[in-house]
């Protein structure tokens, strides 16, 4: 395929990673965000979130001049659309949120010429394909003439840049025709097998792919409550469990964030919620398992309160939504701290991947060894491998939520790790 001008809208991250591999492969890419902080930052070479090789290719990219950035959208062959899909928080079932995509297509649709191609990165409830085109409609956009499909990223943050060119993508057109035509934009950049269906399909496959995940975490969150409040090691039943040859538990954490899994089985569950019934359980678990650790971690500052007659100082280690990001969308880790802080705790927090948080007092480990009570190992950061083997305090206890002094090694001594059993309900 012939190189092509390309308008990415949404330079967050899943935007910036695909505007610099389009740009890498020879296209001339104008990348669109509404914050001009961001633009400012992409036009010097630099980038705004931690993806391990990114920066390089940006700053390659950008000193070619084939990757420019914009807050607004410029004519081109193709337009991506890589915004955010949130949900309506409220009472009841969290809905999908898609204003974002339908005012991406909105700016654009006064650039799209005939045989332009349209392409929906962002995960999406069924449908939302066809919506956009109903706005392009509305927007005089004549579709016969255009090309438009679904095609969800489907990268693991921390592998952005390999997973983009590595894994399978899933191209779901409108027509046979959007199909065929996307499908061979992408197999232009990827090396994993690029499979066409339709937009609904795809949007159900990308929607599907999620909430299978979220089932199969709150399993682990689940059995690691049953375990705890049966004073067993969670971590060694999986251990063991996993010996069985058709056995793949996953870990256990302090629930499920990002903005992929904590969200979109929740799309699956709006749109059926009568027949969406182990969706539903599954994230009504996971959430719940982010109850529990707070419960767990005030009942362990309680005790601690009535030993000492002070109260505890508590340090959460990790506010990310997963091991070694900056991303803290949808984090449980970060929920969990606001939740404490709600309660009166005192606190402080680690991250080593963010250099500040609004509103949070963020300390090094080592600052947090020194003065905390209480460490609550709430994200299973390389970082903080440090731990295992470490020697604590008499006094200070150490939670394990994601079993980082699982992973090798001896837990630390002295103080000793707290068996996560449930002495009271949650």
């Amino acid at each position: 395929m012939s190189k092509q001008s390309v308008c990415v809208v949404g330079l967050g991250y899943i935007g910036l990673p695909t505007a610099a591999l389009l740009a890498s492969n020879g296209h001339r890419v104008l990348g669109i965000d509404i914050d001009a902080a961001t633009v400012r930052t992409i036009n010097e070479g630099r980038i705004h979130i931690v993806e391990p090789g990114l920066e390089q290719v940006v700053a390659r990219a950008v000193a070619s001049g084939l990757l420019t950035a914009h807050v607004a959208p410029q004519a081109a062959d193709v337009f991506m659309i890589c915004v955010p899909t949130p949900f309506h928080h409220g009472e009841g079932t969290p809905t999908p949120n898609i204003d974002y995509v339908l005012a991406a297509t909105r700016s654009i649709a006064p650039f799209v010429g005939e045989g332009a191609m349209i392409i929906l990165e962002s995960t999406s409830p069924v449908g939302t394909t066809q919506k956009m085109a109903d706005v392009l409609a509305e927007e005089g956009v004549n579709l016969k003439k255009v090309h438009l499909a679904y095609c969800p990223e489907r990268v693991l943050p921390g592998r952005i840049m390999i997973e983009l060119v590595e894994n399978d993508r899933v191209v779901g057109g409108l027509t046979e025709a959007a199909s065929a035509r996307v499908a061979e934009f992408y197999r232009s950049l990827v090396k994993g097998a690029v499979l066409e269906t339709n937009a609904a399909t795809a949007e159900m496959c990308k929607l599907t792919e999620n909430s299978y995940r979220d089932v199969s975490i709150a399993f682990a969150n689940e059995l690691s409550v049953l375990c705890a409040n049966n004073g067993i090691d969670v971590w060694d039943v999986i251990a063991l469990a996993n010996r069985h040859p058709r056995v793949n538990i996953l870990q256990p954490g302090t629930g499920v964030g990002g903005h992929c899994i904590a969200v979109d089985p929740w799309f699956i569950v709006a749109n059926d919620p009568e027949n969406a019934r182990l969706i539903r359980t599954a994230r009504e678990v996971n959430d719940g398992k982010t109850v529990w650790v707070v419960d767990r971690i005030a009942d362990a500052a309680e005790e601690f309160a009535k030993k000492a007659r002070r109260p505890a100082k508590i340090a959460c280690l990790g506010l990310a939504f997963k091991p070694d990001i900056d991303d803290l969308r949808e984090s449980p880790a970060l929920v969990a701290y606001h939740a404490l802080v709600a309660r009166g705790h005192d606190l402080i927090a680690v991250e080593p991947n963010i250099t500040s948080h609004e509103g949070i007092w963020l300390a090094t480990l080592d600052e947090a060894l020194e003065s905390a009570d209480i460490l609550c190992l709430l994200v299973n950061h390389r970082q903080f491998g440090a731990l295992r083997g470490i020697s604590l305090r008499k006094s200070q206890k150490l939670l394990d939520f994601c079993g980082t002094t699982k992973s090798g090694g001896p837990a630390p001594t002295a103080g000793a790790v707290i068996p996560l059993r449930a002495t009271k309900a949650g």
